[in-house]
């Protein structure tokens, strides 16, 4: 009887997987291939810090298409979406198929509105009145034609009829072609279910051993307990070190009278009753109250914000059990289903805001009239209960990121996404597979010590002075992160005064994947920023041999959710400060300085302009977060470096 032939393991797929792309093996790829294949095996949570470079897509991605069960892995950018199921998925897919002779299957899952609605598109979209128009008018009509033309052929042949894949076009345009789960008539009363995009991507994820998705439906699916997922066995959470925000947004909802009103006029016609004229009664009382409280977190609700609430929730209620029932086997009324719909979300939304819940962090943020007005916001106080309990309790999580060690260890982010700090090895598991960057060798890191500390008023003239001493030493090659978008704009303005040679793009010149073309095709270019910057941005070589971070990242002072968090930590007994805005901080200066190292070649500086770093007692924990530089606080030996880097 002839030996049966050995089942080939993680390492032999991962090789031949590697070998497709073009690659070469790495240790911590390998190391984490196969705690991910142990985690896998025996349910135990895994939390996995691989640096940049590393292969860490790969070293999840391996162990998930041998795995007996289904596997989702949510991503937080597009980007790394994009890049999963266009390259290293389809390249693993061909590979495993020559290792393990059987073709594997994968599937893409959003959200319903990020995918075009045939209904929408055929039947029109409800104007305010909640009746169905054919075409919005002008520029945006002619926008939407040519989306519409798209669509059908989209439909035509199969595709997918993804946002992400249309022809160019902003949210507003987007809107007119697409609904939301709650504005959908459902695919059995839709006389266009059949070839529904949402519905086949949903079918195809239904019959796919890997699902890729992002982390606000996998919010959406476990958390808050909506089906979007097909059943699944293991999750891997990529880019985890954003989880715990993206939940947050996922769980945040907001409230103007401007909705209110809106979803009343839209239900008008729907509806017999003077239900619609209440909730129109009750979007005035609401913008009353919101107009004359002052904007930021309501510790304690105000009497009128209360009644209004309760009032619009009343209203709410009762005209959702004025609309018509369809007549069974009718077509469904588009307008109505889209109008109740509305309406179910604004009761849900006021009747969450009127309970004043302790687990909730209410507040009020101001708004131009041109942007809609003032509107009452309501936010988790914390996610990681919930995390816990929907997701950890049923499900083997692999959380995956370069920056999951805040401070020198795991238990930070552990705590932050549910599970317990001090169970390492009982519940879950840490290991950091490393980096193939030697930053020691590569990267300097430097405090500019003699600064005084950044103070409330932008940057002084001592800052600006060290900015473009800094970048005329680098001649260009600057990736600019600043706190605020005036900040980057004073920089850039006194960049390009005294600096006139160089190119100096700031955030808001132009859409940011035309300013990152800019600044990659040209070494004499800097390109200055807030937030989105700090994340995500991939610069490798000399374009970018300068990270400039013009003060550690706190979050604003006022900020309702973080102020509401740091003080819940206070009275639970801990440090609400760095529980909350330490780590905060942390997080972003690790992902920041993360931008300058993209490669073993890759050489520079991280420049971080602000004392407190070394001074405070704080800094020890944030240098802890870093990457292993190089450190020095002597201006005059990274000016000397800059210069030999440049070439001069």
């Amino acid at each position: 009887m002839p030996d049966t032939p050995e089942k080939p393991t993680v390492r032999d797929v991962l090789a031949a997987a590697v070998s497709a792309v073009g690659g070469s093996e790495r240790p911590g790829q390998v190391r984490m291939a196969e705690a991910v294949t142990a985690a896998m095996e025996s349910g135990q949570h895994l939390l996995v810090q691989a640096g940049t470079g590393t292969g860490k897509s790969l070293g999840y991605l391996v162990p998930a298409l041998l795995h007996h069960q289904r596997v989702v892995v949510a991503t937080a950018t597009l980007a790394l979406q994009h890049q999963l199921v266009e390259r290293d998925i389809p390249a693993l897919v061909e590979a495993a198929d020559e290792v393990l002779h059987e073709k594997a299957t994968f599937a893409v899952l959003k959200g319903r509105s990020n995918y075009a609605c045939l209904h929408r598109v055929r039947e029109g979209v409800p104007d305010d009145q909640g009746t169905l128009v054919d075409l919005p008018t002008g520029s945006i009509g002619a926008e939407v034609v040519a989306l519409r033309e798209w669509i059908e052929d989209e439909a035509k042949e199969g595709g997918t009829g993804e946002k992400d894949n249309a022809p160019r076009h902003t949210d507003q345009v987007w809107r007119q072609v697409s609904v939301s789960a709650r504005e959908c008539v459902g695919a059995a009363k839709c006389a266009y279910g059949v070839e529904c995009f949402a519905e086949r991507a949903k079918e195809k994820a239904a019959n796919s051993q890997l699902v890729v998705t992002n982390h606000s439906l996998l919010a959406i699916d476990a958390i808050e307990g909506i089906p979007m997922i097909p059943e699944y066995d293991v999750v891997v959470i990529d880019e985890a070190h954003e989880l715990t925000s993206r939940v947050t947004q996922a769980a945040t909802d907001e409230l103007s009278p401007n909705d209110v009103e809106r979803t009343a006029r839209r239900s008008q016609r729907h509806v017999d009753g003077d239900e619609a004229d209440a909730l129109a009664d009750a979007a005035e009382a609401l913008r009353d109250a919101v107009d004359t409280t002052p904007g930021g977190r309501l510790e304690t609700v105000p009497v009128a914000i209360s009644d209004a609430l309760e009032l619009v929730r009343d209203a709410a209620r009762a005209l959702i059990t004025a609309f018509p029932k369809a007549a069974p086997g009718a077509e469904a009324d588009a307008g109505a289903t889209q109008a109740r719909g509305w309406t179910q979300e604004l009761f849900a939304t006021a009747e969450r805001m009127a309970a004043d819940s302790e687990y909730d962090v209410l507040w009020i943020s101001e708004r131009e009239a041109r942007h809609g007005g003032n509107r009452l916001c309501v936010a988790p106080l914390n996610v990681a209960g919930q995390m816990r309990e929907k997701l950890l309790v049923d499900k083997t999580v692999v959380f995956t990121s370069a920056t999951l060690m805040l401070g020198g260890d795991f238990s930070v982010v552990a705590g932050s996404v549910g599970l317990d700090r001090e169970a390492e090895g009982g519940s879950w598991q840490g290991i950091d597979v490393g980096s193939p960057f030697d930053y020691g060798q590569q990267s300097i890191l430097y405090v500019a010590k003699h600064l005084p500390q950044p103070g409330r008023d932008g940057l002084q003239k001592v800052q600006l002075d060290e900015i473009v001493d800094l970048i005329d030493a680098a001649d260009g090659r600057t990736l600019g992160l600043f706190s605020s978008r005036r900040a980057a704009e004073a920089a850039a303005e006194e960049v390009r005064t005294r600096l006139p040679h160089l190119t100096t793009l700031c955030q808001g010149d132009a859409q940011l994947p035309e300013l990152t073309k800019q600044f990659l095709g040209d070494p004499h270019t800097n390109l200055f920023g807030t937030l989105s910057l700090w994340q995500g941005l991939d610069v490798p070589g000399e374009t970018c041999q300068l990270v400039l971070i013009d003060r550690i990242p706190f979050p604003r002072p006022d900020d309702p959710l973080m102020s509401a968090r740091a003080q819940a930590a206070d009275k639970a007994g801990g440090n609400g400060f760095m529980s909350v805005s330490g780590t905060h901080a942390a997080l972003l200066l690790a992902q920041g300085a993360g931008r300058l190292i993209r490669t073993t070649s890759d050489k520079g500086v991280v420049a971080i302009l602000d004392p407190r770093l070394v001074t405070a007692r704080y800094g020890s924990f944030l240098k802890a977060s870093l990457p292993p530089m190089w450190m020095t606080t002597d201006p005059e030996v990274v000016r000397k470096a800059l210069t030999r880097l440049s070439g001069r």
